[in-house]
């Protein structure tokens, strides 16, 4: 993607269900940087997560009791603070992806042709 690419932004809200389906997805607890680091790949470098959206969401999730976290040592041996899925928040993971489901199918009968 060049430097001349147009930024993406990201629908209110899904950026808290794209965080909580990273860590479903991936069983070892990540960091802030390595949950980015997935979204930005699995995207195709579509979707990016700023650090400044990125750790209040975290916290927020952690604050509702969808996600823990833990201090440890990062992969170049700094401390991070790692987080996991809890199991309230693989239930609000499902409702997050129904509803973001039910969505987009309307937007898309909207913008498709008739």
């Amino acid at each position: 993607m060049g430097s001349d690419a147009k930024k993406i932004e990201l629908v209110p809200g899904t950026l808290e269900m794209l965080i909580l389906k990273t860590l479903e997805r991936n069983v070892e607890p990540m960091h802030g940087y390595g949950i980015a680091h997935y979204i930005k790949r699995i995207s195709n470098d579509v979707l990016r997560v700023e650090e400044g959206s990125l750790y209040p969401a975290l916290q927020r999730l952690a604050l509702k009791g969808w996600v823990r976290s833990e201090w440890g040592p990062s992969e170049n041996n700094r401390r991070a603070r790692y987080y996991k899925l809890t199991p309230a928040g693989r239930k609000q993971l499902k409702r997050e992806v129904a509803d973001f489901e039910r969505v987009l199918e309307a937007i898309l009968r909207v913008v498709q042709p008739a």
